[in-house]
């Protein structure tokens, strides 16, 4: 599946006497994952904050040079895929804002279904933006609360902010953690030579040796500094963690919630093999998201396991345009199919969704023409018919297949020989815990807080340009 698009990777660190743009950058290339758009580590020395970003993969973002200017013992990193405003180096974070005596850097994972409204608020105040990113605005709402000091200012903003958030925010001397009071998106904490951590998944611990010492809290704001850790909460009444991360976003070798990710998706590939028995040659996953669910699907069912589909592993975000003969071929950019495994064989193909239903019939057309007899496809979610205004890229509802068709026309569709999605009950017995701390509004429409249909992801660049507007420093002298 690639039409569903990442929620960001957030990492920070304080650990005096380590190189810790180094150990943050590391850090990032293990939450590549979640975010290839634009990538970015700022860290703070002597009441400095130092910065840099760009365009693309963290492995072409960073050089030696780059990191050697990112002085500190603090640090922050981001990789960003847009949610609010577009792809451009105006939006790539951390971002920074205010002036020299109250200055931090922040960088977000999640979506602010508000911030269009507290933009406009803060611009009339005479606060200015540089960017169309609703983490300047969170960024913006920090600096502009009336409280001292900061904890009472991030719970200000806590209180102010509605939608999805996971914040590491920098300042002079310390690290704060933040997660929403529904804790739609990940965040946890580790500790590491004779210091702290947050990031977004525990696999980006396991790279740097770190090691996990817990989740970070619906609700919870975290602070770092010389003293330890310490901890502080606003009142949270739902808990609505995207179950989405189970399915697709984090890395099978992270834990969430005390579950491996692998795990979970390897029993909802044998759930959907109780659900939706199809007698067939082989089993395989689409790579590389749906593999663990292949892997259960065929030991569940006693079909054996194959590889079908190569993923071409160095295929990340390009910016590079291919020519009309190459954009033909589509996803044999990305996969290419084993046509000796699969000529002849009736298929069943796990992927982890189906999102517009565009991606899905080029696959199923790409396994045909290698020589499959039948494609029977098994979905590790159930339909997608409803779009997600809480981080994640999705679609819009009428871009949205299963909200369109039902699932016989979108077999027809897709050109499949027969399509099972997972069942609501089935995933959440994969997942192996409590139905009520999901979000799971894109199978449902049960939205954890009220939201505007019509969002768009670009609402923050329609806003007039606030150039005429004071900056905070000049608010402040």
């Amino acid at each position: 599946m690639q039409d569903l698009h990442e929620a960001c990777g957030i990492f920070g660190i304080y650990a005096p006497g380590v190189d810790v743009a180094r150990v943050t950058f590391f850090a990032l290339y293990a939450l590549q994952h979640r975010g290839q758009e634009s990538a970015g580590i700022a860290t703070t020395e002597g009441g400095e904050i130092y910065i840099h970003t760009d365009m693309g993969l963290v492995s072409h973002v960073f050089t030696e040079d780059a990191l050697a200017r990112l002085k500190g013992n603090i640090a922050i990193g981001h990789n960003r895929y847009s949610t609010t405003g577009s792809s451009v180096i105006c939006n790539a974070q951390p971002v920074i804002v205010g002036a020299t005596d109250l200055r931090l850097a922040l960088g977000h994972n999640g979506n602010i279904i508000n911030s269009s409204t507290l933009r406009t608020e803060l611009e009339e105040k005479g606060y200015s933006f540089t960017s169309s990113t609703d983490s300047e605005v969170i960024a913006t709402l920090i600096l502009s609360a009336p409280e001292k000091e900061m904890e009472s200012k991030l719970k200000y903003a806590m209180r102010r902010l509605e939608g999805a958030y996971s914040l590491v925010v920098l300042s002079n001397d310390r690290l704060y953690g933040v997660r929403d009071p529904m804790g739609v998106r990940p965040l946890c904490l580790g500790s590491f030579d004779g210091g702290w951590v947050l990031a977004s998944e525990t696999c980006a611990l396991d790279h740097i040796g770190a090691q996990f010492v817990r989740e970070i809290e619906p609700g919870e704001i975290v602070t770092i500094d010389g003293n330890g850790v310490r901890s502080t909460h606003i009142e949270s009444k739902r808990r609505a963690l995207c179950i989405f991360e189970y399915i697709y976003f984090a890395r099978p070798d992270s834990v969430l919630n005390g579950k491996l990710i692998y795990t979970a998706r390897e029993k909802m590939g044998a759930i959907l093999s109780a659900e939706h028995p199809v007698v067939a040659d082989m089993v395989m996953g689409v790579p590389d998201s749906a593999t663990a669910a292949g892997i259960g699907y065929a030991r569940a069912s006693g079909i054996p396991y194959h590889e079908g589909l190569l993923k071409n592993r160095y295929v990340g975000r390009t910016f590079i345009e291919p020519d009309q003969r190459l954009r033909e071929l589509g996803v044999r950019l990305k996969f290419n199919p084993l046509s000796q495994e699969i000529s002849g064989k009736r298929l069943i193909v796990v992927d982890d969704s189906i999102v517009r239903g565009t991606t899905t019939p080029r696959v199923i057309h790409m396994l045909r023409k290698a020589g499959a007899r039948e494609v029977h496809m098994r979905i590790c979610a159930p339909p997608i018919r409803h779009p997600c205004f809480f981080g994640v890229d999705m679609a819009t509802r009428w871009e949205l297949i299963a909200a369109q068709k039902s699932v016989q026309e979108i077999k027809d569709a897709i050109g499949a020989d027969s399509l099972g999605y997972i069942s609501m009950d089935g995933l959440i017995e994969a997942v192996g815990l409590p139905r009520e701390i999901f979000c799971a509004a894109c199978f449902t429409g049960d939205y954890p807080t009220p939201v505007q249909l019509e969002m768009d992801k670009l609402q923050l660049e329609a806003l007039p340009s606030s150039s005429s507007v004071r900056s905070l420093s000049e608010i402040e002298t």
